[in-house]
């Protein structure tokens, strides 16, 4: 049986079942035209939420597939930063909070900690 989760590690499953959640409503809003935008827009935000709500519990359970989908989409977010501060300088700081927050991410899910819950569950 696994270690108690790391605070690290519930944060960013929080974080994860959050912008999932937000990601549906968002879908659903567009979906019944509370937003400007097409159903196919609407239905792709409703399946990535949901696949985002569900990485985020196998987070909580201390699934290593999950982690590795997650560390995955926080690299991915962190090089669309950095290329985003170099591109478009307008959105520096929104580029350096994004890179800043995908990083934090990725050393909370692979903090010494993080590697022991992960291992045992």
């Amino acid at each position: 049986m696994a270690g108690p989760r790391p605070g690290g590690v519930t944060l960013v499953a929080v974080l994860a079942w959050i912008s999932g959640a937000l990601q549906i409503l968002t879908g659903v809003l567009i979906l019944f035209g509370a937003q400007g935008g097409g159903a196919g827009v609407a239905w792709a935000n409703i399946l990535i939420g949901a696949i985002t709500v569900i990485v985020s519990l196998g987070l909580f359970r201390g699934n290593n597939a999950a982690r590795i989908i997650v560390a995955i989409v926080f690299a991915l977010n962190l090089g669309t930063a950095i290329l985003t501060m170099f591109t478009h300088p307008a959105l520096l700081w929104s580029a350096l909070i994004g890179g800043a927050l995908a990083l934090i991410g990725l050393l909370l899910l692979f903090s010494a900690r993080a590697n022991e819950f992960f291992r045992t569950a």
